[in-house]
């Protein structure tokens, strides 16, 4: 399978925890021309198969007008030759959620909403810079529902100091209220993020209690869903399927070795789109199967590797991992378990090749 995904990089204000480009009251007239144009340019991209999902992010798409978003999404279907997308996600903000935006992205074939939520504490949102409150995020979930949405997602975030343990459980059970078909929740990371490892481990572990008792299934690290309801566009890329990024900042991958990437600037895209690539080494392709297929609750099966990759995992670090309790090994398959995701990273770091503790 192949996917699509278009980066509008807008937003009405900047959340203090975000680093994905964005621009604050930039005008976005000239870049949907632009958008339009690398569209015709690299249509060759994907090699003739022809995308099954389409993702639009950001930023903040739900800030442009409706018709514009159309105009893109109608121009992806012509571009490749297709009627509709098994899956088409939207990214949307609580506020800019109306009854009127809603019916009319589900008129341009918007099948799935994205909506960042982020919290449901009013002092958090506040302290985050978010425009919405606690109850505005609970009217845009119940607005998106009327006008015929059946496959919601929601974004939630933790481990950050503000962040009580009383404070996350309430979160949770604020948007399980809500039942949505999916649920996001990252970590905070940087400069704002909690130092206390211990108080983030627990608050990940009541997560993964929490929705799991409420039939949600955890399908990769910071991923959980009803049955049937998991982001098929997102697991394409845990699974290194080719897709095509479009806009400022936005990559792309030819499910091979070829990664590419725009430039994370508005102006310069538009004006000419510069931007970079690289052609992954052996090693590195390695490396990238290891660290995204172990983010999945999946894992990977050690039979799809080549001989050579094979033979860079270690059979006795597989051994230790396993007797740790940090590695699954059924038969050809090795997966973290649940308990020990958090630290995901750190274990998969020790598969790669020449790991050096």
């Amino acid at each position: 399978m192949a996917g699509v995904y278009v980066h509008f990089p807008f937003c009405a204000t900047r959340c203090i925890y975000c680093d994905f480009y964005a621009r604050v009251g930039k005008d976005w007239k000239p870049y949907i021309e632009a958008l339009l144009t690398e569209l015709s340019e690299r249509k060759d991209f994907l090699k003739g198969v022809p995308p099954t999902t389409l993702y639009f992010g950001g930023g903040t798409p739900s800030l442009l007008p409706a018709g514009e978003l159309a105009r893109v999404a109608d121009a992806v279907r012509t571009t490749f030759g297709v009627s509709d997308f098994e899956e088409f996600t939207l990214e949307v903000n609580p506020d800019d959620v109306t009854a009127e935006r809603a019916a009319a992205w589900r008129s341009m074939g918007a099948g799935r909403v994205s909506v960042g939520v982020q919290s449901f504490c009013d002092t958090h949102l506040r302290w985050m810079h978010r425009r919405h409150t606690a109850a505005e995020a609970v009217t845009a979930v119940e607005t998106l529902r009327r006008a015929g949405f059946d496959n919601l997602s929601l974004d939630l975030i933790f481990g950050f100091t503000e962040l009580s343990d009383d404070d996350w459980a309430a979160s949770i059970a604020a948007a399980l209220a809500l039942r949505p078909e999916h649920i996001s929740c990252y970590q905070m990371m940087g400069r704002l993020a909690d130092s206390d490892e211990d108080r983030c481990r627990r608050q990940y572990a009541l997560l993964q209690e929490r929705l799991s008792a409420a039939g949600y299934r955890q399908y990769e690290v910071s991923n959980y869903a009803l049955p049937g309801y998991e982001s098929r566009h997102n697991s394409a890329y845990w699974a290194r399927e080719p897709y095509l990024g479009l806009g400022a900042g936005a990559h792309s991958f030819d499910g091979d070795r070829l990664r590419c990437w725009n430039t994370p600037d508005i102006d310069a895209y538009a004006a000419s789109r510069p931007g970079g690539e690289e052609r992954l080494s052996d090693r590195e392709v390695l490396e990238e199967k290891l660290m995204l297929s172990l983010r999945t609750v999946r894992g990977l099966d050690l039979s799809s590797l080549t001989d050579p990759e094979l033979g860079s995992v270690k059979k006795a670090t597989l051994e230790e991992l396993s007797r740790a309790g940090k590695l699954i090994v059924e038969g050809s398959r090795i997966r973290i378990p649940e308990g020990e995701l958090f630290v995901s990273d750190w274990i998969i770091s020790r598969l790669f090749p020449e790991h050096t503790a």
